[in-house]
């Protein structure tokens, strides 16, 4: 009842937060800051409320909950800050909100934690369990850090923020601040590398449920891994490109969002049977999409910079080239990953395609029941197949029946 309790209490917090998220970035104008934490958010919250309640002696519920927490809130601060420093309306608390704002980050960096803990919370060995206390106090020198950092920059007069509505003295560090971070950051990067590191050699050695749940931390995990890289590299997008870049790099933190959605898929061990379509469409999705937004960009630059068209209609060129290469591109795509991670559709379309060609040139009806016969059973696999025969117009036309 205790955990019970602690759940409806962090999953209230969360949503109380995420309340006052929504119209503060519509007043402070920052709707896409509070689109990207509600879109991450949203799930980790829900993943983490549902967990925890069922599983409350699994830690990876309570730790969704309170990485949603670590997005509304600061969100929410920020969003709160930047009503007062850069837009001029004269707030109370307008330093709390600038203070919070800091946490946004870290609340993402908790994600390389629930990695490790997948699926269960529990470690193997001690040397996993020492790595993670290591881990943990290295993110807490971060977070004091950070707090003295803050603390000075909101002492000075005045108080110095940068155009998106952060702290410069937190956002550029330099000086001892960036000595320490910059050391926190690259042994948590060396210890986050580990712990991924761990999970694949789990699923190296896994089989059953156990690698079916790995197969959706994985298909998660490319995906916001993907959608991060994106977020970062069209973050500061130039020239004519700018705005595309913009709007790419905030559709590139959506990503994020399939980390705590396919974990809880595989905590609640939800039609597991079906992760080997899923990876397969993930990663030909991903891969298409990287590819239409290469040839966007370079049609672009090619449009602009050496043929020296005008920016609309260079964006009307590449436009219709990606659009023109989804189709095609997607299929041939399609069918490489299938070869390589869902071989058993792969198999299944050169049986059903090799029966199709074989059928053109067939005569006999005899033959043809055999052969249909044979392509299920090949194909699905039932327990049990019956073929028979309907009469027509003279002509005997095989029909098939599968029982599994």
């Amino acid at each position: 009842m205790r955990s019970k309790g602690w759940a409806v209490a962090l999953g209230g917090l969360a949503a109380v937060s995420l309340a006052a998220t929504i119209p503060l970035s519509v007043l402070a104008h920052l709707v896409g800051d509070g689109v990207v934490a509600l879109v991450i958010g949203v799930p980790c919250m829900a993943v983490g409320f549902v967990v925890a309640r069922r599983q409350p002696r699994n830690p990876l519920g309570w730790l969704f909950l309170v990485i949603a927490i670590f997005l509304f809130v600061p969100t929410a601060g920020g969003d709160y800050a930047y009503l007062d420093y850069v837009l001029g309306h004269h707030l109370p608390f307008a330093a709390a909100g600038l203070a919070v704002d800091q946490l946004w980050i870290e609340g993402l960096a908790l994600f390389i934690v629930v990695i490790l803990l997948f699926p269960d919370g529990r470690l193997p060995s001690r040397f996993w369990r020492w790595a993670l206390r290591a881990w943990f106090a290295i993110f807490a020198v971060l977070l004091i850090v950070l707090a003295l950092a803050t603390g000075d920059a909101l002492a000075a007069h005045p108080v110095r923020v940068d155009s998106t509505g952060g702290l410069t003295a937190v956002d550029n560090p330099t000086g001892w601040f960036a000595v320490v971070q910059h050391g926190c950051l690259l042994v948590l990067l060396v210890l986050s590398v580990s712990f991924i590191g761990r999970q694949v050699l789990s699923w190296r050695r896994s089989s059953g449920e156990r690698r079916q749940q790995l197969k959706w931390l994985a298909s998660g995990a490319t995906v916001s891994i993907v959608g991060l890289v994106l977020a970062v590299v069209f973050a500061t997008s130039s020239n004519s490109i700018a705005t595309v870049g913009q709007w790419i790099g905030t559709f590139g933190w959506f990503g994020l969002a399939a980390l705590p959605v396919s974990i809880g898929v595989a905590i609640l061990r939800y039609r597991l049977y079906e992760i080997d379509r899923i990876i397969s469409r993930t990663l030909a999705y991903a891969l298409v999409t990287g590819l239409l937004i290469g040839v966007y960009a370079g049609v672009v630059l090619l449009a602009t910079d050496v043929l020296s068209l005008s920016s609309p209609v260079a964006v009307a060129a590449s436009t219709l080239a990606a659009a023109a290469l989804f189709s095609p591109l997607r299929r041939r795509v399609q069918r490489i990953v299938d070869r390589r991670f869902n071989r058993t559709r792969y198999n299944a379309d050169r049986t059903v395609a090799a029966f199709a060609a074989r059928l053109k040139d067939a005569v006999d009806v005899t033959a043809v029941r055999d052969d249909l016969a044979g392509v299920v059973q090949q194909t699905l696999e039932p327990a049990h197949v019956s073929v028979w025969e309907t009469a027509g117009d003279g002509h005997g036309l095989p029909g098939a029946s599968a029982r599994t």
